[in-house]
């Protein structure tokens, strides 16, 4: 029987000026967890409470709007309103779901727009325009300061993972000074109380993260569930106070898979037989949409030379929300299907441990 653990680190020495040999051991612990695990739970990161009162202040605010109020903020692009059913994340890896369901979670976006960036020629299209919901008391002031703070973690971790890899210092703000930085908050929307249910019902469908890296907030309840290196689905709640962070796909691009994009979902938090209200917000750091992305030098296979094809960071984004929002298959995520199908092949996997 093999044992899974999500590593919790204390990462305070790099938020507040630690000595070089603290910093050194937070970037040990941080390779060891993206090496074997690729998710960890932070402690340490410098949020304040308030930050995150605010945030669930401002979510349970607009989730608790009518359904027609809601669908007022549907807008084009990776922005605004997606109300329940209308995505199904498994298809950004090119993948139908085993279930053939779309996912039961409702969700609003908000991200870094073109024009924050006033130096630089920037297109909209590459990166949304932000609404707010005027319903809604404080909303936008404390999701923005939310995202901030998300924000500075993300930073914060980018700069342990050049210390980690031994990379330049500067290796990933070059490829973040404009990054297409986007909040998600997450609504599992299945009506809480008794309720005979689909053993497959799927609240989020398995996927891996677009980008660099993901820091994200959730309730202390049962729902997110992570594949172990032992392909079966292992259960995650959050540690008091902790942050979960977890690498995405340009990440495993860069280190020729050395760290791991791991594979995660969420499936109808049911505990005594009821179901449970779960709330999340992610904090996508994915990198500037005309970045290319290539495996680092030191990471190269002796043999070829070349882990995957360089792509952008636009080009990358785009196909995968075009397979979770529209259902076209993404034909480009090759490696990260194999992991899919090969889990989805295991009986092992219908139960997590």
């Amino acid at each position: 029987m093999s044992s899974f653990e999500v590593p919790a680190i204390d990462i305070s020495p790099w938020v507040t000026g630690g000595d070089d040999r603290a910093k050194y051991t937070v970037a040990e612990a941080v390779d060891d967890a993206c090496r074997r695990v690729g998710f960890m739970q932070i402690l340490g990161h410098g949020m304040e409470r308030s930050v995150i009162d605010g945030l669930t202040t401002a979510m349970d605010g607009f989730f608790a709007l009518d359904i027609d109020t809601k669908k007022g903020y549907r807008v084009p692009g990776n922005r605004g309103y997606s109300p329940p059913k209308s995505e199904s994340l498994s298809l950004s890896l090119g993948v139908q779901s085993a279930t053939r369901m779309n996912d039961f979670f409702e969700a609003y976006n908000v991200g870094a727009e073109a024009r924050s960036f006033t130096h630089l020629d920037l297109d909209e299209a590459d990166y949304g325009i932000n609404v707010w919901p005027t319903e809604v008391r404080d909303f936008e002031s404390s999701v923005w300061d939310y995202f901030a703070e998300a924000g500075r973690v993300a930073r914060v971790l980018t700069d342990v993972f050049c210390a980690a890899l031994h990379l330049d210092p500067d290796y990933f703000r070059r490829l973040t000074d404009h990054s297409v930085d986007v909040l998600r908050m997450n609504n599992y929307a299945l009506p809480q109380g008794l309720l005979d249910l689909d053993g497959d019902l799927t609240g989020m469908g398995e996927h891996t993260d677009f980008g660099i890296v993901t820091v994200l907030w959730a309730d202390q309840v049962a729902g997110l569930q992570v594949l172990g290196t032992d392909r079966r689905w292992h259960d995650v709640v959050a540690m008091d106070g902790a942050l979960l962070v977890n690498l995405g796909d340009l990440m495993a691009r860069i280190t020729n898979d050395r760290w791991m994009s791991t594979l995660h979902r969420v499936k109808p938090p049911i505990v005594d037989g009821r179901i449970e209200r779960r709330r999340s917000a992610a904090f996508f750091h994915d990198g500037n949409v005309d970045a290319k992305i290539t495996t680092a030098p030191a990471f190269l296979d002796g043999d070829d030379g070349m882990a995957y094809e360089p792509i952008t960071v636009g080009a990358h984004i785009s196909a995968k929300l075009a397979g979770s929002r529209q259902g076209k298959s993404n034909v480009t995520a090759v490696r990260e299907a194999a992991r899919v199908l090969a889990a989805q092949g295991s009986e092992a996997l219908s139960q997590p441990r």
